[in-house]
């Protein structure tokens, strides 16, 4: 089975061939991504496909935060570019969690720990990363645990 880099590359290829775009200019500008993390550093390494997951979502991450900017800025057109390209990386990413699926983990967190209060914010998230680990945003799973402690 090729890695996720590989499957990547071949995508790219295709993309190229068939003259789309949108989807080979966001996977140019992931693989290249991925290749300055692998050169970052005092030595040069292949990245896991874990570490090319965690580049990926890190991408459809700042294609989410340009589109929210554009929108605001009241470019639209841009907004929708970035939206697309946002698609485009999502079909690389494993399915994201629901917000009933992050609270019913973070309950299930809570619950464990016996946690209650803010202060318990830090255990709880212990807790709950691992399980959520590119799934879903840290942002709206710190928001689930703050909900679930009362905040």
């Amino acid at each position: 089975m090729p890695t996720l880099k590989q499957r990547l590359q071949d995508d790219l290829t295709a993309a190229i061939k068939s003259r789309d775009e949108l989807r080979s200019a966001t996977l140019r500008l992931t693989l290249s991504a991925i290749t300055k993390e692998e050169v970052a550093g005092t030595k040069a390494r292949e990245l896991s496909d874990d570490e090319v997951l965690k580049v990926v979502t890190r991408e459809a991450k700042k294609r989410r935060e340009a589109a929210e900017a554009f929108d605001q800025g009241g470019r639209t057109e841009s907004a929708e570019r970035e939206r697309a390209e946002g698609e485009v990386l999502a079909e690389y990413l494993p399915k994201q969690l629901t917000d009933a699926e992050i609270d019913e983990l973070v309950a299930a967190a809570v619950a464990e720990s016996g946690a209650s209060g803010m202060k318990a914010m830090g255990a709880v998230m212990k807790l709950v990363n691992p399980q959520v680990a590119g799934r879903a945003e840290g942002g709206r799973v710190a928001a689930a645990v703050k909900r679930a402690l009362g905040a």
